[in-house]
């Protein structure tokens, strides 16, 4: 993990000022020397900038996208907890951890951060710009932001704004989580107990009912307790308290609602959509209740230059980071043409 630290203040979208800026990157393989050869990966909520390890068969050695060929980079986002400025980071100002003090971030700050990235690194333009899920929300925003630098644009189960049914889905975790006695403690480990709820219903819309029907079912009818999906989703919540914080997590699902192409551009999310001119990939998951199809449907029929496909899949939303033969193939054909 490399780190880029700025000095200048960084300007939040509703006018909070953070006095300083860090932002943690990896990057694979190397820039060539006409610089055409960068693919940028904006990752998903939960995720870290380490995308070789998270986006397994898709990214890295071996992979479709190969540091071989290409100069690869992912950058944390704002308000995370894997190294860029968040809760958990000291405010230079006090010196001590913002926690609950740290301000509303928008997925159009994250981008901004990606751009003073972008610019310290050297990169003039993006061949490949992709994400997934609420990487698709940054890839969306970036694409319109900077529309000389973006020259292609991969997205998979992502939306051009925040569903009504998403934000429900954020509230109910958000309530999770302030449910919990401990949440705003000056404390890493404030919402523990609330994160790990949190992140059980978020399981109930990563996946789906076949999903689970099929793998957590119990062979035993005299069972009444014990059940093998009430293990699974335990495990699943301790798994994520284990890596992952519940201020950032409050923070990141609020950014998450307020995505929204039109905000501030008139409010007309299909002219937008038309202001789109990369060369566009989108993959819709059949099985994906969280971002159905028919999300990526409506982007596909707005984005002027784009090419559009349906994967199976009987792991739902998840499917977009572990269906990577799949991907491979519809994004491998598209980029040689």
């Amino acid at each position: 993990m490399k780190i880029f630290e700025s000095q200048a203040e960084f300007r939040l979208e509703n006018g909070t000022v953070l006095p300083s800026l860090r932002v943690a990157y990896h990057t694979y393989g190397q820039l060539n020397a006409d610089k055409s050869n960068v693919i940028w990966v904006c990752h998903a909520l939960t995720a870290s900038s380490d995308v070789a390890d998270w986006w397994k068969g898709l990214v890295g050695a071996d992979c479709l996208i190969n540091p071989d060929r290409y100069f690869i980079v992912c950058a944390n986002i704002l308000g995370s907890c894997y190294g860029t400025t968040g809760p958990l980071s000291d405010d230079p100002r006090t010196g001590k951890p913002y926690y609950s003090s740290f301000p509303q971030v928008t997925i159009r700050d994250m981008v901004q951060s990606f751009i003073l990235l972008r610019q310290h690194l050297g990169i003039d333009q993006i061949h490949l710009l992709m994400g997934g899920s609420m990487g698709g929300y940054q890839a969306l925003e970036w694409a319109v932001m900077e529309k000389d630098v973006i020259g292609r644009l991969f997205l998979i189960a992502t939306s051009p704004s925040e569903s009504a049914w998403g934000v429900a889905v954020h509230t109910a975790q958000r309530l999770a989580i302030e449910a919990d006695h401990t949440w705003q403690h000056r404390s890493p480990d404030a919402g523990a107990k609330g994160l790990k709820a949190a992140r059980a219903i978020g399981m109930l819309t990563y996946r789906n009912y076949g999903t689970f029907q099929d793998k957590q079912t119990d062979p035993d009818p005299e069972k009444i307790d014990d059940f093998k999906a009430s293990s699974y989703i335990n495990y699943q919540g301790d798994k994520l308290v284990k890596r992952f914080n519940a201020y950032s997590y409050w923070l990141l699902t609020k950014a998450m609602d307020s995505h929204h192409l039109g905000r501030g551009r008139g409010g007309d999310l299909i002219q937008v959509l038309r202001s789109i001119t990369q060369p566009t990939l989108i993959i819709g998951i059949r099985s994906d209740i969280l971002c159905p199809l028919d999300e990526q449907q409506f982007m596909a029929d707005h984005i002027p230059n784009t090419h559009f496909f349906e994967i199976d899949s009987a792991y739902g939303h998840d499917g977009f980071i572990i269906e990577a033969a799949q991907i491979s193939r519809f994004l491998g054909g598209w980029l040689k043409d």
